[in-house]
């Protein structure tokens, strides 16, 4: 699967709400994420701009748990990349065949996600500990498809919520570091 994302930083949560519900967007639920960073042993994913994590996620009582690598960024104006994951039972037990195998855990990053559905679109609005409040806006499409249709749908639908900046291509864990 490729993942076309473009996240932008807003100014707050509430204006954005208020501007998703007049576009129509539909608010389908909420969740807090934790998301544990390894890197390989092999190579530097901050070199390669690769990720692999664990995450939780946890809505009412419900709680899942995916292994997640997403490949490097293909194109400079958006964060697309291949993007592979799996569901698992146990985080602390991948945990372990990670670090048993020479994997490191890098860091974690907490958030809590309020997702809504436009049309094809999942948009996101993350509140994550440490830094300011963020959008993302993404569509899936199948391998080999050209993304740059839906990365320019991306990108009117931004404007049509009135962002024209603040795109951001470093991940939520980047800007966590380098803080």
């Amino acid at each position: 699967m490729i993942e076309v994302e473009v996240k932008a930083k807003i100014d707050n949560f509430e204006d954005m709400e208020k501007k998703l519900e007049n576009l129509g967007a539909i608010k389908s639920k909420k969740e807090f994420q934790e998301d544990i960073y390894f890197n390989s042993p092999i190579v530097d994913f901050a070199k390669t701009d690769e990720a692999l994590r664990i995450r939780t996620t946890k809505e009412n009582n419900e709680k899942n748990i995916f292994i997640t690598y997403k490949g490097p960024k293909i194109d400079s104006k958006s964060k697309t990349r291949e993007e592979i994951e799996i569901a698992i039972e146990d985080s602390e037990k991948c945990s372990k065949i990670f670090e048993h195998l020479g994997f490191v855990k890098v860091r974690a990053v907490r958030k809590d996600r309020q997702y809504y559905t436009y049309k094809n679109f999942e948009i996101s609005l993350d509140d994550i500990e440490g830094l300011d409040p963020y959008m993302e806006i993404e569509i899936a499409l199948d391998d080999g498809t050209d993304y740059s249709e839906a990365q320019d749908r991306i990108f009117e639908l931004f404007s049509k919520l009135g962002i024209e900046d603040g795109f951001e291509r470093t991940s939520y864990l980047e800007l966590l570091e380098n803080l």
